[in-house]
């Protein structure tokens, strides 16, 4: 049942530092690497959000052991070889949870079954499936429409080599990767199109290296990863997310104010962090210190964005283009239409609910800046949409976010931050 609307309410920022919790991004992967060791890793800063829960929650129904505390948490893996899952792992609306352990129950024993949400079974994975199937694997779409659920029957990969289509998501090859160590053969794997979001493939290639694992890359496109290798167990942070940062960067941007963000670096591997790149296209000020970036806002002129490396970034850039001046173009993210909703239909939608000339495009979206008013918006039981123009109403009287709560997703105290910037 959704809950009711929240009002946001217009002026009174002030300049300030915030805190965001750890990466969604590396949270997931650092909990897969650390399951898949042979031993108890302690993972510090990991965000604790919705989307994590089912990620953890589904790697105790594969044998490892987790335990929660307030300031870390500690998983003691099961040496590369999950255990049978007596249940039905629900992945509710996570994508990554649903696309990276679909490859790591390959790595175990019977049969598995990952469903989740009626919209994650709108969401593709057919690639995925289709190279553990070319790779040996019992790998299957239950409702053969090339979506979730997905059975798999583990214990099959018996092939060294693999080509893969990740033009609609770069979870696929991270996947693959994550999954390539604990093979007995080890993997090759041949990347025919895309990836898009390339910095999440930099990340999980850094989050093994890490975890000392070993292997070979040439750019995106050929990636070569030795067998029977074992994840190293240890003590690992998890880095402040850069998503959850991007809001709070284009909260300053819109409101002429300096945020810093505390815990972000311009050396991040998340391609969300190259938000403030944009938003200093745009004309606003980026300061890099030692402990944090900030942003401090300035007269908004539109631009033209390839988003293809910070997909999740673009409702938060369209908010902030709709009160620029002129026309700003984002390209290159044509795969929105398959995230947690149809982001740039939602986009153009909600947009234009706000009196804003918005319009997709081939690849992405077309923005003219104006004057929007406030209005009630469908978030689609999308975090990044509610989060994304709750900012709107930072400006302008009148905006009230639907089905607030869906922010659990990644980011339970958003509203609570967002409170924390004014004056």
């Amino acid at each position: 049942m959704k809950d009711k609307p929240v009002g946001i309410r217009c002026g009174g920022v002030r300049d300030c530092t915030v805190f965001v919790p750890g990466s969604k991004s590396f949270s997931h992967r650092m909990a897969i690497s650390a399951s898949l060791s042979s031993g108890i890793s302690y993972i510090y800063n990991m965000l604790k959000s919705e989307d994590l829960s089912l990620t953890l929650n589904a790697l105790s129904q594969l044998g490892a052991i987790i335990e929660k505390n307030d300031n870390f948490i500690s998983i003691n893996g099961v040496g590369g070889r999950p255990k049978p899952a007596k249940e039905k792992i629900f992945l509710g609306n996570s994508g990554t949870s649903m696309r990276l352990l679909t490859a790591v129950a390959a790595l175990g024993q019977g049969e598995y079954f990952l469903y989740g949400t009626d919209r994650m079974h709108e969401r593709p994975v057919s690639e995925l499936t289709g190279a553990l199937t070319a790779l040996g694997v019992d790998a299957k779409c239950v409702n053969k429409n090339e979506c979730p659920p997905v059975r798999i029957i583990g214990g099959g990969i018996n092939k060294r080599s693999v080509s893969i289509d990740c033009s609609k998501s770069s979870q696929y090859l991270s996947a693959l990767l994550l999954t390539g160590p604990c093979t007995e053969n080890g993997l090759e794997i041949r990347v025919t199109d895309g990836p898009v979001s390339k910095p999440y493939i930099d990340m999980t290639v850094d989050i093994m290296e890490e975890f000392g694992i070993n292997l070979e890359r040439k750019g995106y496109t050929y990636f070569k990863v030795p067998g029977n290798q074992l994840y190293r167990p240890g003590t690992y942070t998890v880095e402040a997310d850069a998503s959850a940062a991007g809001y709070f960067w284009a909260a300053a941007a819109l409101t002429g104010k300096t945020i810093k963000v505390n815990g972000t670096s311009r050396l991040s591997r998340q391609g969300d962090s190259r938000l403030v790149d944009l938003l200093s296209e745009m004309g606003c000020e980026v300061i890099y210190e030692k402990d944090g970036l900030a942003v401090s806002g300035g007269q908004l002129s539109g631009i033209t964005a390839d988003m293809s490396d910070m997909p999740d970034m673009v409702p938060t850039l369209a908010v902030v283009a709709a009160f620029a001046s002129g026309t700003t173009i984002i390209k290159n993210v044509a795969h929105l239409a398959v995230k947690e909703s149809d982001r740039l239909t939602a986009v153009v939608t909600e947009l234009t609910r706000m009196g804003i000339d918005a319009k997709k495009t081939d690849t992405g979206l077309r923005i003219t800046g104006g004057k929007p008013h406030g209005a009630e918006i469908e978030t689609y039981d999308d975090h990044r949409i509610a989060m994304s123009f709750a900012l709107a109403g930072l400006l302008i009287p009148g905006v009230e976010i639907g089905n607030p709560s869906c922010v659990e997703k990644s980011f339970p105290k958003f509203w609570k931050t967002l409170e924390g910037i004014y004056a």
